[in-house]
């Protein structure tokens, strides 16, 4: 087995991630994997997870021939991971190893988390544990997935699927979002953006926003959103309209609505939902214990409000997000 790097020493008894490499996986997610969990975080002041990777062989060659990874643990590390990302390759059709299935299912078995990147979907419905749960994959290996696993629910056309203890992620871009999301719900909002703003990288795009997004090259004048985001999310506080919205991008809100759509695969009053229910959620975090006064300062009026979305959109009351992630969570 390989030696513990400081890192991981320094880290010793936090959240452990593996990530599982084998044959002909994918560089990129598997850099993803360790730019969100792997790396240390002196910004924050604590390590947030031990990261290890894993491979059944000895040396194991990457996508395409382009380089070979060694001197990394053998399967063995994965029995002792609290969450576990599973291998992602290409070749969709090719049988992953048994010793690979073996080692996701004794996971999944124990109460691990497990996490498909891209093609990851398929090493985790080959071994078994994604029948009649919800997924998601690329959109052009949709088709295929649908006829070889006819158990699973598969959302062809999201970023990412947290289905609780098995998320999943539709492409190599789509792996960021869903890192930074675990990353949110296990560390909260706060952290999660400092994340982000590390990896210079949007701190939040929902995962029900959609795979293929139009980005035309824009027709003078410029019509990027960026503009009227940045003004958007410096008056959160404000009773912001999308009618507001549209005024100031000098548009109607027609065309509003189809901007927001092509530019990012989401509706004008979504964006500005999530971007309140985020402010939210630091304001918490940051030790406002009053929920009416953090409702208001985040645009969404009333504590009752703000218990209903954060309920319908994250899962959780705001009490239990403060126990959670508050200043004087443990």
């Amino acid at each position: 087995m390989a030696k513990e790097s400081s890192h991981q020493a320094q880290a010793a008894g936090a959240h452990r991630v593996v990530v599982i490499v084998d044959e002909n996986s994918n560089p990129f997610e598997l850099g993803c994997a360790t730019e969100i969990f792997g790396l240390r975080r002196p910004e924050i002041g604590r390590e947030l997870y031990d990261f290890r990777l894993c491979s059944p062989e000895p040396s194991t060659v990457m996508r395409d021939g382009f380089f070979t990874l060694a001197g990394v643990a053998g399967l063995e590390v994965a029995d002792m991971a609290d969450t576990l990302i599973v291998p992602n390759r290409p070749d969709v059709e090719v049988p992953r190893r048994p010793a690979v299935l073996d080692t996701i299912r004794r996971a999944h078995a124990r109460g691990a988390r497990l996490i498909g990147f891209c093609s990851g979907a398929f090493t985790l419905a080959e071994a078994g544990v994604l029948d009649g749960r919800r997924a998601t994959a690329h959109w052009q290996w949709a088709d295929s997935f649908r006829s070889r696993f006819p158990a699973v629910h598969l959302e062809s056309d999201v970023l990412f699927v947290d289905d609780g203890d098995i998320l999943t992620a539709a492409g190599s871009a789509a792996a960021l979002d869903l890192g930074l999301h675990v990353v949110r719900r296990d560390h909260g909002a706060e952290v999660a953006n400092s994340v982000s703003r590390r990896l210079v990288f949007a701190a939040h795009r929902d995962g029900g926003q959609r795979q293929f997004v139009e980005r035309p090259m824009p027709d003078f004048p410029d019509e990027s959103l960026a503009p009227i985001l940045a003004w958007a999310q410096e008056r959160l506080d404000s009773p912001l309209t999308i009618a507001d919205l549209a005024a100031r991008a000098a548009v109607s809100p027609a065309t509003l609505h189809r901007r927001f759509r092509t530019q990012l695969g989401t509706t004008p009053l979504a964006w500005l939902t999530g971007e309140r229910l985020s402010l939210a959620c630091r304001l918490i975090e940051r030790g406002e214990s009053r929920f009416e006064v953090v409702a208001r300062l985040s645009g969404l009026g009333t504590a009752t409000n703000l218990r209903a979305l954060m309920r319908r959109e994250k899962g959780i009351t705001p009490s239990a997000y403060k126990r959670r992630f508050g200043s004087e969570a443990p």
